[in-house]
């Protein structure tokens, strides 16, 4: 997990306030939170100690307040080891979209487990890899023209996708945006825009990524377009953001790829203006690169629709899709045209990109029957019209002092407190009352709201409810 921080170093210990309780809000009603011992309480603390003992110590952030660990979840509602009841308003980092242990999803896992756990997927592959990314394939921009290779996580997708461009074009320079978060693996990390992650290995990142401003106003897309159409000629645009002139050897050349999110996400729900990403898609192949959309977060429902990019009408010429894709199960694709994909060469028995559980059974029977869900439940057009509804309460009972800027689309929502650490001090208070959020931008300065797809009116009524009084106690 993300260390509540959102990266940066602990702003120091909060002020413990007494837990409310609140009997009537949850202890009858088992999708409310319902507190019973004030976060952490002794089992959590005694997990905390175990955990110490095994885990390298840079994973897991743990404090005399913060993490709890996770027991059981249904729904949109988690147990923690204490037997404390939360609402979960971040969907366990944006992956349980039907909600946490969805019947149909888990009925699904038990069923294909009693038939085959594991096969080879390059190899001999299992059924269900098959029916899997055909189903997948219905639901992307190509349909039956797309071409998939599946993974395991977000970066793995983003790394077959960087890999991709370099096959198609035979340009290995990259095009990232500031803020930006691809992946933690080393090829992700180059093209990830957080100083903070890359600078303990800078030295080993590839130096061919030009990075370029992310706009969320018509005057940033302009900074934005003239750095991005810089960086497609060849010249040099540092981390830090000051133009150097051409790129040396091996720092890239002409770029073959711009990848980007939609609507950024661990930098804080950011959205560009109307038209941005058109204008990008136009540019970047006016100058013979590849456009890569990361869906990662954004995709599957979350915006209120399948794609973020529907909302603007763009079609990339490569999609990364993960966390939700699973159903709950670790998968992750990276998909393209097949006039793209096919810049890869026929297997001629080893696969240039491939791993131990590609197309793992378990995964891709989760992910056939969460596509079902999504579509038969009709949760992209719930998340469209109740997120809205949502962001709307929050904006109106929000104390207004304390906000900078309520964003996002769907139930893809940021609360820009415009302070650093604010966010840090927000989720630790809602935690105490038995509401889970992630503070989230560059400087912890932002709420972050990613909950199933399936989340009630009450849990919503709830949700704000306890979200006023947390802003009110911690930041006023």
């Amino acid at each position: 997990m993300a260390p509540p921080c959102a990266g940066r170093c602990p702003l120091g210990p909060l002020p413990r306030f007494p837990v409310p309780h609140s009997p009537i809000r949850g202890m009858d009603d088992p999708t409310l939170p319902h507190m019973v011992t004030p976060p952490p309480g002794p089992a959590t603390r005694e997990l905390a100690r175990r955990l110490r003992q095994v885990e390298s110590r840079n994973v897991t952030y743990l404090s005399e307040h913060f993490p709890v660990f996770w027991a059981r979840a249904r729904g949109a509602v988690v147990d923690d080891a204490d037997g404390n009841r939360y609402l979960d308003l971040t969907g366990a980092f944006g992956v349980a979209l039907a909600g946490h242990a969805h019947p149909r999803i888990t009925a699904a896992i038990r069923e294909q487990a009693g038939i085959l756990t594991h096969g080879m997927g390059d190899v001999h592959p299992p059924v269900r890899k098959v029916e899997f990314l055909e189903r997948l394939a219905a639901i992307l921009p190509w349909g039956s023209h797309s071409r998939i290779t599946l993974a395991n996580s977000g970066s793995e997708a983003v790394e077959i996708a960087l890999k991709t461009t370099l096959l198609a074009t035979g340009r290995p320079g990259v095009v990232a945006f500031r803020g930006a978060y691809h992946g933690l693996t080393l090829g992700s990390l180059a093209a990830t825009g957080r100083d903070d992650f890359r600078e303990p290995f800078r030295g080993r990142l590839y130096p061919g990524v030009r990075f370029v401003p992310f706009p969320t106003t018509p005057d940033e897309a302009r900074e934005s377009l003239a750095a991005l159409d810089l960086a497609l000629a060849g010249g040099r645009r540092e981390f830090g953001g000051t133009d150097a002139g051409a790129a040396g050897p091996g720092e890239g050349g002409l770029p073959g790829a711009v990848i980007l999110e939609p609507i950024q996400g661990r930098a804080g729900v950011r959205v560009p203006p109307p038209g941005f990403l058109a204008e990008v898609a136009r540019r970047t192949r006016a100058a013979g690169a590849l456009l890569v959309f990361d869906e990662i977060f954004s995709g599957l429902g979350r915006t209120g629709r399948l794609f973020a990019l529907e909302h603007e009408g763009v079609v990339p010429d490569l999609i990364c899709v993960g966390k939700g894709l699973g159903g709950g199960l670790p998968l992750s694709a990276c998909a393209g045209p097949v006039e793209v994909m096919d810049a890869w060469p026929e297997s001629p028995g080893e696969a240039l990109h491939t791993s131990t559980f590609l197309g793992h059974p378990l995964a891709c029977t989760a992910g056939l029957t969460f596509l079902d869900v999504l579509e038969e439940e009709e949760l992209t057009a719930y998340a469209a019209r109740e997120g809205e509804a949502f962001r709307r309460a929050l904006a109106r009972e929000l104390p207004e002092a304390s906000i900078r800027e309520i964003r996002g689309r769907g139930f893809f929502i940021g609360i820009d407190l415009g302070r650093p650490g604010a966010g840090v001090e927000v989720t630790e208070e809602a935690l105490r009352r038995g509401l889970i959020v992630l503070p989230a931008g560059p400087h912890g300065e932002v709420v972050e709201l990613s909950p199933p797809l399936i989340l009630s009116g009450r849990q919503r009524e709830v949700a704000l409810e306890l979200l006023v009084e947390s802003f009110r106690r911690s930041v006023g």
